[in-house]
């Protein structure tokens, strides 16, 4: 991996960790990716990590279903989950494939890089 695609990955992990929607798994994945960095441990942390963000990233199709549902409701809030299901329908409409939080947007910027990275 180049060392300004090093960067930005990094830089993105990073956020991803620091975002308030990033599962625990998430995190423990990329702080393992971030620890291994240079060690000969990196391929395999790299393949953990690129598993687990195909894993969490929340397609959109699936947000605007979980926003619009009961469990949405419950997790949200009746009123939030409408406005959550009101924006992903018009980030999708706009050509959005995943959730745009934070945690996802950093995953889809990761996930961009994916051959660099492994």
């Amino acid at each position: 991996m180049s060392e300004n695609a090093k960067e930005f990955v990094v830089e993105k992990v990073k956020e991803l960790m620091n975002a308030a929607s990033c599962c625990a798994d998430a995190k423990a994945v990329a702080q393992s990716w971030l620890d291994a960095l240079g060690t000969e441990n990196e391929a395999e942390a790299a393949k953990n990590l690129i598993a687990e963000l195909e894993e969490d990233i929340m397609p959109i199709d699936g947000l605007i279903a979980f926003a619009d549902s009961e469990a949405g409701a419950q997790v949200f809030g009746a009123e939030k989950a409408k406005a959550v299901a009101s924006h992903a329908k018009e980030i999708k409409a706009a050509g959005a494939k995943y959730c745009d939080c934070l945690a996802c947007a950093a995953v889809e910027a990761i996930l961009e890089k994916k051959e660099a990275i492994l």
